[in-house]
């Protein structure tokens, strides 16, 4: 089963810890910073903390907290957290190839922790599904690897900064860093002209929709920017059929 492969045992486990520890530090001031928002916008420590160990998204985390404290509709909150997590249907498109052999149970588990960052440097490492016995294992291995060490970091200092949240001054500019840290992420996935392409439309839009109540701006980006990457693969592939 899953849990009796004892991947931490596999050397692609260590691996995925050394290759996820700079970036685990990389996201200190990210993961501080959600956790100091979700207590300064209303929220209690309880409801705080079950929400980062439940939703373990600091984007959505973000984007929804305000919506709830202002009373906004379940579904405007429920909305605006799957349209920022959109991308992470692609994630799991591409990475049924290398978990669809594993049980229901250890692909939701998967699917819980991971990340963006994890998908990067995951896919970065094996560009193409195993195969055989000992390759899916060191794949699962890297992957837990991953995992735990984006998983722990940013759950610690998530919680911290729910503990300190009202000893951490605002001036200390947590935000802006978060926003870098964002900003990393979204570079390092930026591989394709798509990719930018979405980008580009995504945050044009964000900033003239900005009047928008219930930070539905946000919605409408993601929204704009997947039609326009979809009217250009039509494009794209109407171009590529032969005459």
């Amino acid at each position: 089963m899953f849990w009796q492969r004892r991947l931490n045992q596999h050397p692609e486990f260590k691996h995925g810890l050394s290759d996820l520890a700079p970036q685990a530090f990389g996201q200190i001031a990210w993961a501080l910073m959600t956790g100091v928002a979700l207590v300064k916008s209303g929220m209690s420590v309880f409801e705080s903390v079950a929400m980062t160990l439940c939703v373990y998204a600091g984007s959505s985390q973000l984007a929804a907290t305000p919506l709830i404290v202002a009373g906004a509709p379940a579904w405007v909150v429920l909305a605006t957290g799957f349209c920022v997590n959109l991308r992470f249907v692609v994630f799991s498109l591409h990475m049924r190839g290398y978990l669809m052999h594993l049980p229901r149970l250890p692909r939701i588990i998967t699917g819980y922790f991971t990340t963006d960052i994890a998908y990067v440097l995951f896919v970065r490492r094996f560009s193409h599904p195993e195969h055989t016995d000992e390759g899916r294992l060191a794949q699962e291995a890297y992957l837990a690897g991953l995992s735990l060490a984006n998983w722990s970091s940013w759950m610690l200092f998530s919680l911290l900064g729910i503990a300190l949240a009202n000893a951490i001054p605002t001036s200390w500019g947590l935000g802006f860093a978060g926003i870098l840290c964002l900003l990393g992420i979204q570079c390092s996935l930026a591989s394709s002209r798509l990719r930018v392409l979405a980008s580009l439309v995504a945050g044009a839009v964000a900033v003239l929709a900005y009047a928008l109540p219930l930070k539905l701006n946000i919605v409408l980006a993601i929204a704009v920017a997947v039609l326009a990457c979809l009217m250009m693969e039509q494009v794209k592939a109407q171009k590529a059929k032969p005459v």
